[in-house]
């Protein structure tokens, strides 16, 4: 379990521009907070409002225009290629259409060991040590063992994205974005996957930026809410506060 009540993540006036024909889009403009460590901050706001760019631009992604990023009080925007490569061990992303996100030549368990060997974590002769490492894995996200050479097409929607948590948990990262992780699945197995999502965090301590346009979905899984429009942050609040006492017309018409 990870140590809790510290600040983990500081995101100090990030700005991200994009060069469009009509001139420049400012798809994040100057957004600021903080996020502890074990807890969820929730992004929501309509579609186009900034939410996964600004996700993105905080694990460089997308690299930021401007303002700083602070991960366990190391600014990762100044890292080099080779630093930044380490970092992600630590910080990963769960994307937000589960079929685009995996290879379709890729079995569930060549998905699941990819960050593995990307990240050396395992020789590629030790076959046996990372087929039980895989084994964990889908142990952890509920995919069952005969799944374990299936590909992508052959599963439903609820069994890919547990494929792309899985490969998201591989690094045992402290830090997951979470990119509209249930927005592509059925109402019904929605509730499975967030449930699993709450379980893995409270096993593992793990910390989520929780992005998403279903307000309800992000009440129940986040700890402090930030309501975006038009690149800004609008309203920051602990979730009960901004759901008894919303303040921002924006929020209310959400």
């Amino acid at each position: 379990m990870a140590e809790q009540n510290h600040e983990i993540l500081r995101v100090e006036h990030l700005k991200k521009f994009f060069t469009v024909p009509n001139g420049m889009l400012h798809a994040v403009d100057d957004i600021s907070f903080t996020i502890d460590a074990g807890k969820t901050l929730g992004v929501v706001g309509e579609s186009g409002c900034g939410k996964s760019t600004m996700g993105r631009a905080i694990l460089r992604l997308h690299e930021p225009t401007d303002g700083k990023v602070y991960f366990d009080q190391k600014d990762i925007r100044a890292l080099n290629d080779k630093q930044m490569k380490d970092m992600r061990r630590d910080m990963q992303i769960i994307f937000q259409d589960p079929f685009a996100s995996l290879n379709p030549r890729m079995t569930v368990s060549e998905a699941i060991a990819a960050p593995l060997l990307v990240q050396k974590l395992f020789d590629r002769k030790d076959k046996e040590g990372i087929q039980k490492r895989v084994r964990e894995i889908m142990d952890m996200v509920g995919l069952a063992g005969r799944l374990i050479n299936t590909y992508p097409h052959e599963l439903d929607g609820g069994r890919r994205q547990r494929i792309g948590i899985g490969r998201a948990l591989a690094l045992e990262p402290k830090f997951i974005v979470c990119d509209e992780p249930v927005s592509a699945l059925d109402v019904s197995i929605q509730a499975q996957v967030l449930n699993l999502m709450k379980d893995i965090q409270q096993e593992l301590g793990l910390t989520y930026i929780f992005i998403a346009h279903d307000l309800s979905v992000v009440q129940y899984m986040s700890d402090r809410v930030a309501v975006m429009y038009l690149g800004k942050i609008v309203e920051l609040a602990s979730a009960h506060e901004l759901y008894t006492h919303t303040l921002h017309p924006y929020t209310k018409a959400l």
